[in-house]
């Protein structure tokens, strides 16, 4: 990373915390709500009449994002890999972003179709366990399709997310020890399934989220390849901290400008959060130093 930057990051930083200025630093823009898959806790895909924005409107909503402040950005979806508008693919809005000022920029993919010579500087791959887990959610034979294709892809920045439900809560341990394992997986990061409206059910009680914290924070003190701090975890066992959202603004498929995750958008989800970005954004507030470095590893090559 080059010193102007992290000048930036430093700047930002002092404004945000001792002059209450509210800007994101980072940027997530849904490009379609297309996909290949139809998993049992997602609530964005559309397979009857699906949204894929163009070239110029990305091109725009990048712009948007700049002037509040973002320098990181995430292409998200539907799927990522699935966006074409003519001769632009996602490689296109990557060189796009890093054109336009963004420091860095992040895919997430559930990779099910090739993602090799992809030009993003870190991938995130959505996975929610390990075999007949991840199956369980994302449908049969998406586990070898996700292996066969993180095996190929060749970028040196893959890592996984796992959302963690009631589903496969008990496949956590077996997930992160896979992670480790694997010479292709660099990270894992792990949430909570949010409740979005359909989808209560799929969401653990506190007591189950508290233990299930527990562990992770267990393999992370012994050397597990885990991305969250252990300072962001602990914010996650009851919520009971101070939200920084504005972290981190989002455009939707629909074109909705969300200065905050969706969720503060429904009645009643913010309450039970369990997305861990939450946690890590108050933890950069607060200067946390393992957020800190936590958080420069994701975003820094």
């Amino acid at each position: 990373m080059r010193f102007s930057q992290l000048a930036y990051l430093g700047w930002w930083w002092v404004r945000a915390k001792f002059f209450g200025r509210k800007a994101p630093l980072q940027s997530v823009i849904f490009i379609s709500d297309r996909c290949n898959l139809s998993c049992r806790h997602c609530t964005v895909y559309n397979h009857k009449n699906p949204v894929t924005k163009t070239y110029a409107q990305i091109r725009e909503e990048l712009q948007y994002c700049l002037s509040l402040g973002s320098r990181f950005v995430d292409f998200e979806g539907g799927e990522p890999m699935l966006w074409r508008d003519g001769d632009y693919d996602i490689n296109s809005l990557c060189d796009l972003a890093h054109e336009l000022g963004f420091f860095s920029c992040t895919i997430t993919t559930n990779a099910q179709k090739d993602f090799s010579g992809c030009h993003a500087d870190s991938i995130w791959v959505s996975m929610d366990g390990v075999g007949r887990y991840h199956e369980s959610i994302r449908g049969e034979g998406t586990f070898e399709r996700l292996e066969r294709n993180i095996a190929a892809c060749g970028h040196p920045a893959v890592s996984v997310n796992m959302a963690i439900n009631t589903l496969n809560v008990d496949g956590v341990a077996q997930a992160i020890e896979y992670a480790k394992d694997s010479p292709y997986i660099q990270k894992i990061s792990l949430n909570f399934h949010t409740p979005f409206p359909g989808s209560e059910a799929l969401a653990l009680d506190w007591q189950k989220r508290s233990e299930t914290i527990d562990l992770i924070l267990d393999y992370k003190k012994r050397g597990y390849p885990i991305m969250n701090s252990a300072t962001g975890l602990k914010h996650m066992r009851d919520l009971k901290f101070r939200k920084v959202c504005w972290m981190t603004n989002y455009v939707l498929t629909d074109g909705t400008r969300s200065p905050q995750c969706a969720g503060s958008l429904v009645p009643g989800v913010c309450e039970k959060c369990g997305f861990c970005m939450a946690g890590e954004e108050r933890a950069v507030v607060d200067l946390a130093p393992d957020t800190i470095f936590a958080g420069l590893s994701l975003r820094v090559r």
